[in-house]
């Protein structure tokens, strides 16, 4: 065989032997690749089993639960006004928001948010700002229905809109409103457990 041909033979060996040595990392990359995808289907299959053996516990997960006594004490402090706050709700009331604003845009505001019993939004505002805008704002153009309800020796007037009903308490120096999604009764059972805090100085 001439050199030309040992070489050219020599070549195409080495060419062979390249291309064995390479099936075996492209398994390997296959497999690699393949192992992955079959342990996120193992994971998400965890994952899905946790929620249909556990549905019960999702909800309530679903939406963070806080405690509001701190914070309405030192809103208290701070306030222009008389602040308000629940006392005596059950444990079933869950507060989800509170928020206190010395110079928001309706003046000094104080909000607190709840879900009720039946996981319905209801809640509770103040603010010393203008009270039509406040109120419109708030409630989201909920109108006056020109009823009131009486409820611990005071008049609230009865808003209803498309989105939230209110009962709106209009006092010198500030409004307060406690609207939602919430039916009447809990409205007005929310209305009924507001107190002064005494934490103003």
């Amino acid at each position: 065989m001439s050199d030309h041909g040992r070489v050219a033979n020599d070549v195409a060996t080495d060419a062979t032997q390249a291309a064995t040595d390479a099936r075996p990392d492209r398994r390997q990359r296959f497999e690699s690749v393949r192992n992955m995808v079959l342990s996120m289907i193992a994971l998400c299959a965890a994952v899905l089993a946790l929620f249909v053996l556990n549905p019960d516990e999702a909800p309530e997960n679903a939406v963070r639960s806080m405690e509001y006594d701190v914070a309405s004490a030192t809103a208290a402090r701070a306030a222009p006004y008389d602040l308000l706050s629940p006392e005596g709700l059950s444990d079933r009331w869950r507060a989800t928001s509170v928020r206190y604003d010395a110079q928001g845009e309706f003046g000094a505001t104080w909000r607190l948010g709840f879900l009720d019993p039946d996981d319905e939004y209801a809640a509770l505002t103040q603010a010393d700002g203008d009270a039509v805008r406040f109120v419109a704002e708030v409630t989201r153009g909920a109108e006056d229905t020109g009823d009131v309800e009486r409820i611990d020796g005071r008049d609230w007037a009865r808003y209803e809109g498309s989105k939230y009903d209110a009962l709106v308490l209009r006092e010198p120096d500030v409004t307060t409103v406690v609207m939602g999604t919430a039916p009447w009764d809990r409205l007005m059972h929310l209305a009924n457990a507001l107190e002064v805090r005494a934490d103003r100085t």
